[in-house]
């Protein structure tokens, strides 16, 4: 039980790998709360593996509000609601509404997220703020650029904040996982898959419980004097 009595957020769980992150929190004696865009999964996920539900857009301020508002105790957070939106388009190919609206969410919405959780975070004296990267920011995964941008960014925050908030005894780092079989990788065409596996040191494909366990032992006290980390998981495809 290693997250007892622990309160616990996780963004995006609806599904895939956030839903992997919540049932695994939940198995290791956490409570823990689903926060996303889709109520009607996001509800039924809730139901099926013990969590609490609300809804949250990231892309709108009032929503991470009235988020953080509902919430009484909090302990930490995985930040791993993303959207990707520019898959498979070169660079010229990309608009500004999809370049903002990526960095909107991924980027801003983190930040903001973060800020309206601090004053529980705060309060926890041991707070854990673990944030969902990804390895296209750590080799520069091509046509994909305004995702990788924000993913990168991402990163960078995860430092500056760890630095900002180690006062407090808020630990912050970020998992950087590998391209991972889950409902949102889909669309990702059969040659990149292909190129994962073979570029492995671990030549097999990524499933989201490849990745749990990094993300609960980051949540857990164990990992108490470890902060502004990126951790990539992905098999051996990046090596730090």
């Amino acid at each position: 039980m290693l997250l007892k009595n622990r309160a616990v957020l996780v963004t995006g769980g609806a599904r895939g790998l956030g839903r992997a992150f919540a049932a695994s929190a939940v198995a290791a004696g956490a409570k823990v709360t689903i926060a996303d865009v889709s109520v009607v999964q996001g509800r039924k996920t809730a139901k099926e593996i013990g969590a609490e539900f609300v809804s949250l857009d990231l892309s709108s301020p009032p929503s991470i509000t009235r988020l953080a508002k509902r919430l009484k105790k909090l302990d930490g957070v995985v930040h791993n609601a993303a959207i990707t939106n520019s898959g498979g388009r070169k660079m010229e190919e990309l608009d500004t509404a999809t370049w903002d609206k990526v960095m909107a969410v991924n980027v801003r919405g983190t930040w903001l997220l973060t800020k309206a959780l601090l004053p529980l975070l705060r309060k926890s004296k041991a707070g854990r703020i673990v944030n969902i990267a990804s390895d296209t920011a750590l080799w520069g995964a091509p046509r994909l650029l305004a995702y990788t941008a924000s993913k990168g960014a991402v990163i960078a925050m995860t430092r500056s904040l760890a630095r900002e908030l180690g006062a407090d005894g808020i630990t912050v780092n970020a998992v950087a996982p590998g391209l991972t079989l889950v409902e949102a990788t889909e669309y990702v065409p059969a040659e990149r898959h292909k190129q994962y596996v073979q570029g492995r040191a671990i030549k097999r494909p990524q499933k989201p419980e490849d990745v749990t366990g990094t993300v609960m032992f980051l949540l857990s006290d164990d990992a108490a004097f470890m902060t502004g980390q990126v951790l990539p998981v992905n098999g051996g495809f990046v090596m730090n």
